[in-house]
């Protein structure tokens, strides 16, 4: 059962703009991913970096691992919204980064229409442990939420969050869209701060794309992020070993408050190479950077930073993005995006099938064969 879509068309800017607000700020924090503050102002300017760079090959508007993941979430959402579903997918996403090209069809995982796109076949610095998870081919039942999973139990690196954001796009329920994302996250990574922060991030997106007035009717003043991470952290806060996301998390809201943000600011939530600081960075960015014009200057913030910028720029714009549509994003940064008419039509077809809860016949088989 899918929640009703009351508007379709507020609804597919919503997961237009997640899917490719995630995937600009991905590819622009790319270049700087693995630099220091300090190396991102000498090469750049006291600024630090002010638009998307190219990479050492020349390069504009190439996204990375956090993108191809993400897409590849959706892939599975459609064919099955469960955890097998989900990892045939990763299986998918697995071969472009063990094949130069799409490996022969077969009548297992590698059927559909998105692992035939071979712009996705590059190595953009993939996560090791995305990657030695998914290379235990026998599926295992993910363990209750706050003990360590049975995949890499120790785990929590960022790769859990980055590709997250579909799981709340349309979720019947925020604890749902929590309770999948974090099952989801152990295919990868058991250590429970990575795969609650993945519940959470989903969690937000899903609060972020809700309509209508607070449950009592009273006048809302929150920002509309500002009460999706509160109400987030409070589902957060019914499971066990959720106290370093949560601790993370009130450290970006707390630091957002203060006003005033600065790379040496993001800095001081963390380098982001694990979950729980991906997420804090991002909330952070955005938090500071709330409005519909602001986009651009959170993503900025977003990848200024020496930790994992690519991860933070996708969580950010997935954030801003599922809140203000796709009208908000760039318009010159979108028109040098990587795959940029593939993923705008994985979103549409992902609100569709959200909105009329499509069987997977006709087209649709073809695309999103049932797994």
């Amino acid at each position: 059962m899918r929640r009703p879509i009351d508007d379709l068309p507020e609804h597919r800017s919503r997961v237009r703009g997640c899917l490719l607000g995630g995937a600009l700020g991905d590819a622009l924090g790319a270049p700087v991913e693995f630099d220091s503050l300090g190396e991102i102002r000498r090469q750049y300017g006291p600024a630090g970096l002010t638009e998307p760079a190219p990479d050492l090959l020349g390069r504009v508007g190439l996204i990375t691992d956090d993108t191809q993941m993400t897409l590849f979430t959706v892939e599975g959402l459609i064919r099955g919204d469960d955890v097998t579903a989900v990892r045939r997918a990763y299986l998918r996403w697995l071969d472009t980064q063990q094949h130069p090209s799409p490996p022969p069809a077969d009548g297992g995982f590698r059927t559909g229409r998105l692992r035939e796109q071979r712009w996705l076949y590059s190595q953009r610095a993939p996560g090791n442990a995305c990657l030695s998870g998914l290379r235990h081919r026998e599926a295992v039942a993910p363990a209750r939420f706050g003990e360590p999973g049975p995949v890499n139990p120790g785990s929590k690196g960022c790769g859990t969050v980055m590709r997250s954001a579909p799981f709340g796009l349309r979720a019947r329920s925020a604890r749902h869209a929590f309770e999948l994302a974090a099952e989801c996250a152990q295919i990868t990574h058991g250590h429970p701060t990575g795969y609650l922060a993945a519940g959470a991030f989903a969690a937000v997106v899903h609060y972020l794309t809700e309509a209508g007035t607070p449950e009592d009717g009273t006048p809302e003043r929150e920002e509309p992020l500002a009460r999706a991470v509160r109400k987030a952290m409070d589902l957060l806060s019914a499971y066990p070993s959720h106290q370093e996301t949560t601790e993370a998390l009130r450290a970006a809201v707390s630091l957002a408050a203060e006003g005033a943000p600065s790379p040496e600011r993001v800095e001081s939530l963390g380098g982001a190479w694990i979950a729980e600081e991906a997420l804090a960075i991002a909330v952070y960015c955005a938090l500071v950077n709330p409005g519909p014009h602001d986009v651009r200057q959170a993503l900025l913030l977003a990848v200024n930073h020496s930790g994992d910028s690519d991860s933070t720029g996708a969580v950010c714009g997935n954030l801003l993005g599922a809140l203000h549509g796709e009208a908000a994003l760039p318009r010159d940064w979108l028109a040098h995006l990587e795959g940029r008419d593939a993923i705008t039509g994985l979103a549409d077809d992902f609100a569709a099938q959200s909105a009329d809860g499509h069987e997977a016949t006709g087209g649709w088989l073809t695309k999103y064969p049932e797994d």
